[in-house]
């Protein structure tokens, strides 16, 4: 079953620096029927300002996965990490016991993100942070940024580790292509079109919209026009 959830249906935040939609429950935005999918709990695609960002503030016992689709976000953590995260990176924070992070926009540019959080398979992990470049135009199906699965150990490249039974995926078709993804109809998903319009098992994605899949054991993905797709991957 795919579910469409329209970009102009999710929650919405708005101030001088941070414009962010909401695909589940989130702050001040409450749909009990948008709580979560699996242990994919936190999906927001957030654009922020130059010269402008997230304070310092602390986490606990979450998987906080970071997709840049444009711009740099600067990261900066108490436990000694800083990095420039550019479009096409991805970064995985494990709150764990607790992590005190800031993110900003130091640049000229609007930064565009989706920020993913998943529960963990287990409490009071060891706080840490990574992060990773991939080939953003890489062609012809979706490619494993960051994974708990145990059949995701041997990947090449080798994703970003999370301490979750789940697995961040992503790709660019271009207009006119397909691919098909082989799901565990046991298992649930949630994919988001970052750019362009595709159709997913017959259901049409415009940008940014969303869906919730369920009970699939492949997904045929057909681009319209040329577009780039990241997906989670939950039991």
């Amino acid at each position: 079953m795919i579910e469409l959830r329209p970009f102009t249906e999710l929650g919405r935040f708005r101030n001088g620096w941070l414009n962010a939609h909401y695909h589940f429950s989130f702050a001040e935005y409450h749909d009990p029927a948008r709580m979560n999918v699996g242990a994919l709990r936190v999906w927001n695609d957030d654009e922020i300002a130059p010269a402008s960002g997230f304070d310092p503030h602390p986490h606990r016992d979450m998987e906080i996965i970071t997709y840049i689709r444009a711009g740099t976000l600067t990261h900066q953590d108490n436990l000694g990490n800083t990095g420039h995260i550019e479009a096409g990176n991805v970064q995985v924070m494990h709150a764990g016991t607790g992590i005190v992070h800031a993110e900003y926009n130091s640049g000229t540019e609007p930064v565009r993100l989706f920020q993913i959080w998943v529960l963990p398979a287990r409490r009071g992990v060891q706080p840490g942070w990574q992060a990773a470049e991939f080939p953003r135009r890489a062609e012809g199906g979706l490619a494993v940024l960051a994974s708990g699965r145990a059949a995701d150990a041997a990947a090449e490249p080798a994703p970003l580790p999370l301490y979750a039974d789940a697995a961040v995926l992503a790709g660019t078709l271009a207009a006119g292509s397909g691919t098909v993804h082989a799901m565990d109809p046991k298992r649930r998903a949630y994919l988001v079109a970052a750019s362009g319009q595709v159709t997913v098992n017959g259901t049409k994605l415009g940008p940014r919209d969303g869906a919730v899949i369920t009970g699939e054991s492949e997904l045929c993905i057909e681009a319209e026009e040329t577009a780039e797709l990241v997906m989670v991957d939950v039991a």
